[in-house]
């Protein structure tokens, strides 16, 4: 499994876990949130960039809608 793969699971993983809320908004900004604080810019950049080459369909809902509405965040 390459990097940019384990990124995609681990993503998917954190939008599992947030999918339980029962405030959508607030749960995807949770997701990016998480992003932010927890992974290193390095492997937010290189998510971006995958999804920029390959498109965000490997993500789950949560996930992708995070990325979609808070990008610049992430940056």
């Amino acid at each position: 499994m390459n990097a940019a793969n384990n990124l995609i699971r681990m993503a998917n993983q954190i939008g599992d876990f947030f999918s339980t809320m029962p405030d959508r908004p607030q749960a995807i900004a949770d997701v990016a949130d998480h992003l932010k604080r927890f992974w290193e810019p390095r492997m937010r950049r290189a998510l971006l960039a995958h999804l920029d080459a390959h498109g965000d369909a490997e993500l789950n809902d949560m996930a992708r809608q995070a990325v979609r509405e808070h990008r610049e965040r992430l940056l």
